[in-house]
């Protein structure tokens, strides 16, 4: 009878990480890492760090790292591709990063169909610069600058960007994920994979949305954080695949 031992990836380094206990972060950062060590690209990668929770993720990778300014990842990731383009390039962005400030740069780097990778965590909320309201942030969901809940006559709707910039002919791949539970944890590996094995087939723009937690920011235990994805996130924001060139959609 054979035995499976996990062991930490090859690509992350021994630092321990700083998310708070129920955040999806780390669960994310490990998947990508076990795609890179799976595709051989460890010494041919290069991650785009964000504003945000994840600003720490050059001492968590091994790989090549360049910190962005606040929502560009996509237009730095855009110019190390087209300066090196046999590099894995990859821009982790959180909802904030990616869906308010970065915004113009997400929609026409996808619209321009560059060959790069992006990891968007969706959780709904400001994460490192104090619970503010998102452009995720959903309806009636409580925020430091939305104490009442968001108000859509007053906030306007949430983002919703997998099907946004599905919509483009630029992408090749975007499919939404979570990491609620361990089933689409192992879901979420096979789509990133697939997004960055289709970047190293020079199909186009890819992008993995995945649908996380806050625990903190949203005032909730781990366990309920959890729940919560489960119950309030996914159902807004539907998992599934949103476009794949090589699946005609």
């Amino acid at each position: 009878m054979s035995t499976t031992i996990f062991q930490k990836p090859k690509g992350l380094t021994d630092t321990r990480m700083h998310y708070c206990p129920g955040c999806g972060h780390g669960i994310v950062h490990r998947i990508i890492a076990e795609c890179i060590d799976e595709m051989n690209e460890i010494d041919n990668t290069i991650i785009c760090a964000p504003v945000g929770c994840a600003v720490f993720i050059p001492k968590y990778f091994k790989y090549d790292s360049i910190h962005c300014a606040h929502g560009r990842a996509p237009a730095t990731g855009t110019g190390i591709k087209r300066v090196h383009p046999d590099k894995t390039v990859i821009t982790y962005q959180g909802d904030g990063d990616l869906a308010s400030i970065g915004m113009a740069e997400i929609v026409h780097a996808a619209a321009r169909g560059e060959k790069i990778t992006t990891i968007f965590i969706n959780n709904g909320i400001y994460g490192m610069t104090g619970g503010q309201m998102a452009p995720t942030t959903l309806p009636g969901m409580r925020a430091t600058t939305s104490q009442a809940g968001r108000d859509v006559e007053r906030n306007g709707n949430p983002i919703r960007v997998s099907e946004l910039l599905s919509t483009l002919d630029g992408p090749a791949y975007i499919e939404r994920v979570a990491v609620d539970t361990p089933a689409h944890v192992i879901k979420a590996k096979k789509a990133i994979k697939k997004a960055l094995e289709y970047q190293k087939a020079n199909k186009g723009f890819t992008m993995v949305e995945v649908v996380s937690s806050c625990p903190t920011n949203w005032g909730l235990s781990a366990t309920k954080a959890m729940e919560f994805v489960g119950e309030k996130m996914i159902p807004y924001y539907p998992l599934g695949v949103y476009k794949d060139v090589e699946e005609g959609k």
